[in-house]
C-alpha cells in the first residue's frame, strides 16, 4: 500500500515514560500492518489514539479534556482510548459521544487488531479486563519521533500504597524474559539507536513471574554491542540493591543517573502511605551512590500534602530531603483517589497549604540542581544529542549525568555522543528526570 493511502493516526499520550513507549509501539505496529502512519505537522488524522494516565485527579481531568477536544476537532476520526484511566473508568468513557473503542491495559497490546476490526465493520467496542485477572506482558521498545529508545521490561505493581490506584489500573507485577529484552535491545542497535531508557511500573520487581533477576538483566543488556547508554527510569529504594548500585558504577554503558521514589521524608507519613522502607534506608541508598558515583544525578519523587501529613511532619520531611544532596525533586501534591485506603486517614491538608508545600519543595529542587550544575562548569562531559523538532534552530542533549545542554542545530550531531565543555550559556535546568 502506498504511504499516501494509509490512514493517519494522531497520538495523545499522557503520564509516564512507559505510556510513551507503548504509544510509540502501537504507532510502529500500525505502520508495519499497512494501516496507518503517524500524522506530520498539521495533518488531519483519521484515527486518534489517547493513551491515558490516572495517577491523580488532575490526570483524570486532562484525559477527559483531551478526549473531548479530539472529538470536537476531528469529528470524523476513529477515537480509541486506552491506558490506566480507560482501565479504571472504561464504562464512563465509552458513554462519551464520539468515542469508538475503549480498551483496558490487558488489551493495549491488541490496539491494532481492534482498529482493524473497526475499519471493517464500524462497531464500537469496550474491552476492560478486571485488574486481578490482568496477566499479559505486552512488549514495547520504541523511540517514536525521539532519539532515545524506551524499553519496557516490567508491568504492574504488587505494592498497595494507601494513596495509589496503579495496582488497580496495571494489575499484578509481570515481566518480559531477559532473552526477549536483549533481543529488543539488539534490534535497537541494528536501527542505529545509541541510548535506551529502561521503563516499567515497578522495575525493581523484575522477574517475579520468570524467576530471573534484575541485576542479571542489567548485565545482559550491558553486553549488547552498539548501545552506548542505558538509563534506569525509576527504582523503588527497597528494591535498589547495593549490588545493583555497585555494578552500575563499574558498568560499560549504564549512566550515573538514578531516579528513586521517596514520596516523603517523614517516617510517620511513610507509614501512613504504607511504603516498604523508612527514610534511614533511603538515606543509605543515596549515600552509597554518592560514594561510588560522586558525579551521579539523583532524581527523587516527592508527594506533599497527603492525608495525615501534619505541619511538623512536612517540616521534618523538607529538612530531611535537603540533607540528602539529591539533584532534582519531582514534586506533586496529594490527590484524592477513589477506593484508596488513604481516604480513611482523618487529617486533610487544605489546598492552599498543599500548594505552599509544593512551592517550598520546588524551591529546594531548583537550588540543589543549580548547585549540582555549578560543580561541573568548565569541565568536559559526553553529551548525546537528540533530534530536534522540525524547523528548530537549536538542539539539546544530556550529559552522562543528566545535565541538559542546548546548542545551535547541527545535523551531523544528531544521535551522536560528543565531548562538550560545559558553561552557563548552554546549560538549562530540567524538571523531568
Amino acid at each position: 500500500m502506498a504511504i499516501e493511502a494509509l490512514h493517519k493516526v494522531k497520538f495523545v499520550t499522557l503520564g509516564c515514560k512507559l505510556n510513551f513507549s507503548e504509544s510509540a509501539t502501537i504507532g510502529q505496529q500500525l505502520l508495519e500492518r499497512g494501516i496507518a502512519r503517524t500524522v506530520v505537522g498539521d495533518e488531519e488524522p483519521t484515527i486518534c489514539v489517547v493513551n491515558t494516565c490516572s495517577v491523580t485527579s488532575l490526570a483524570d481531568r486532562k484525559c477527559r479534556q483531551n478526549i473531548r477536544s479530539l472529538i470536537k476537532r476531528y469529528p470524523k476520526a476513529l477515537v480509541v482510548v486506552t491506558g490506566c484511566y480507560a482501565q479504571l473508568q472504561g464504562k464512563s468513557i465509552a458513554e462519551i459521544d464520539g468515542v469508538d473503542i475503549v480498551l483496558g491495559n490487558e488489551q493495549k497490546g491488541d490496539v491494532v487488531d481492534y482498529i482493524e476490526r473497526w475499519l471493517n465493520d464500524h462497531h464500537s467496542e469496550l474491552a476492560v479486563t478486571p485488574h486481578k485477572d490482568i496477566r499479559r506482558f505486552s512488549p514495547s521498545c520504541e523511540c517514536g519521533d525521539r532519539t532515545r529508545y524506551f524499553l519496557k521490561v516490567q508491568d504492574g505493581c504488587d505494592y498497595y500504597c494507601s494513596y495509589c490506584t496503579i495496582p488497580l489500573a496495571r494489575g499484578r507485577s509481570r515481566s518480559g524474559t531477559i532473552a526477549s529484552l536483549v533481543e529488543q535491545a539488539q534490534d535497537v542497535a541494528r536501527r542505529g539507536g545509541k541510548e535506551i531508557v529502561i521503563t516499567g511500573v515497578n522495575i525493581g520487581d523484575f522477574g517475579k513471574n520468570t524467576g530471573e533477576k534484575f541485576l542479571d538483566l542489567l548485565k545482559a543488556l550491558d553486553a549488547v554491542d552498539g548501545i552506548e547508554r542505558y538509563r534506569i527510569s525509576s527504582l523503588e529504594p527497597d528494591l535498589l540493591d547495593d549490588e545493583v548500585i555497585a555494578w552500575c558504577s563499574a558498568s560499560r554503558a549504564f549512566m550515573p543517573h538514578f531516579h528513586i521514589p521517596l514520596q516523603s521524608g517523614s517516617d510517620e507519613v511513610l507509614r501512613l502511605m504504607r511504603r516498604h522502607y523508612d527514610r534511614a534506608l533511603f538515606a543509605r541508598k543515596v549515600e552509597r551512590i554518592h560514594e561510588l558515583m560522586p558525579h551521579a544525578f539523583i532524581g527523587v519523587d516527592v508527594m506533599v500534602g497527603t492525608r495525615g501529613e501534619l505541619p511538623e511532619y512536612f517540616d521534618d520531611s523538607l529538612q530531611f530531603i535537603a540533607s540528602l544532596g539529591v539533584q532534582h525533586l519531582h514534586v506533586f501534591p496529594y490527590s484524592e483517589r477513589p477506593g484508596t485506603m488513604a481516604l480513611r486517614i482523618p487529617y486533610i491538608v487544605p489546598k492552599a497549604e498543599r500548594d505552599r508545600r509544593v512551592a517550598l519543595m520546588m524551591e529546594l529542587s531548583d537550588r540543589q540542581q543549580r548547585e549540582f550544575i555549578e560543580r561541573f562548569l568548565g569541565t568536559n562531559r559526553p553529551v548525546l544529542f537528540e533530534q530536534p523538532p522540525a524547523g528548530s534552530k537549536v538542539m539539546h542533549g544530556f550529559t552522562d549525568n543528566y545535565i541538559r545542554v542546548t546548542v545551535p542545530y547541527r545535523k551531523e550531531l544528531v544521535n551522536t555522543v560528543a565531548q562538550v565543555k560545559l558553561d552557563r550559556s548552554i546549560i538549562s535546568t530540567t524538571h523531568n528526570s
